[in-house]
């Protein structure tokens, strides 16, 4: 059945566009466009900063999987510090379309964008059978309830590597996420109304 709504990707056109800047590593200081959509976040300079400050010695050579992408603010800094491969996992049909644009316009050939429900998407992995992963960034929409049945999941389905790291960006009243017993907490630090935590699955 026919309809008169514009296509989607015209759409995308009007959405008000915000920029960011790689802060370091091979695409130091080039400045990528995401969509200024509602909730969409990036995460902020002084906190990518202060988290690839304690995963520096992680990143180079690592499976990654960062899951609600959005502006693909952590992706891809981790990409332009030499990790491996990089999944990002992103609902929004134009802000997954934004990423795909910036992995061309940066030539990344080791970076994979798959548009669709996070959740989703980890409830259809099968267990014992995928890649594994080095190090996950997990930061959702605040107040959702959304930590808890990821990281359950990516425990479930045998995704995370031993001694792997996650990083889980949450709001700051949040006093203590709700992740598996075994993921050590080795860093926290909160900035304004956000709080970051790195995890090590020991």
């Amino acid at each position: 059945m026919g309809h008169k709504n514009p296509p989607r990707r015209k759409q995308d056109k009007s959405t008000p566009r915000s920029q960011l800047r790689i802060i370091a590593g091979e695409w130091r200081g080039r400045k990528l466009e995401f969509l200024a959509t509602d909730g969409l976040r990036p995460t902020p300079d002084r906190v990518r900063e202060t988290l690839f400050n304690w995963i520096q010695t992680v990143v180079p050579g690592a499976q990654c999987l960062d899951m609600f992408s959005g502006s693909g603010a952590l992706g891809f800094e981790a990409l332009s510090r030499g990790a491996e491969r990089m999944t990002f996992i992103e609902r929004d049909a134009a802000a997954a379309r934004q990423l795909n644009a910036n992995l061309q316009n940066l030539k990344a050939q080791n970076g994979e964008i798959i548009q669709t429900d996070v959740l989703a998407w980890l409830e259809t992995r099968q267990q014992d059978q995928e890649s594994k992963y080095d190090l996950v960034f997990l930061d959702p929409p605040f107040r959702q309830n959304l930590i808890a049945p990821c990281c359950a999941l990516l425990e479930s389905k045998n995704l995370l590597r031993d001694n792997a790291y996650i990083y889980i960006e949450t709001e700051s009243e949040l006093a203590n996420p709700d992740v598996p017993p075994h993921w050590q907490e080795y860093r926290n630090k909160t900035a304004g109304q956000v709080t970051y935590r790195l995890y090590k699955r020991a």
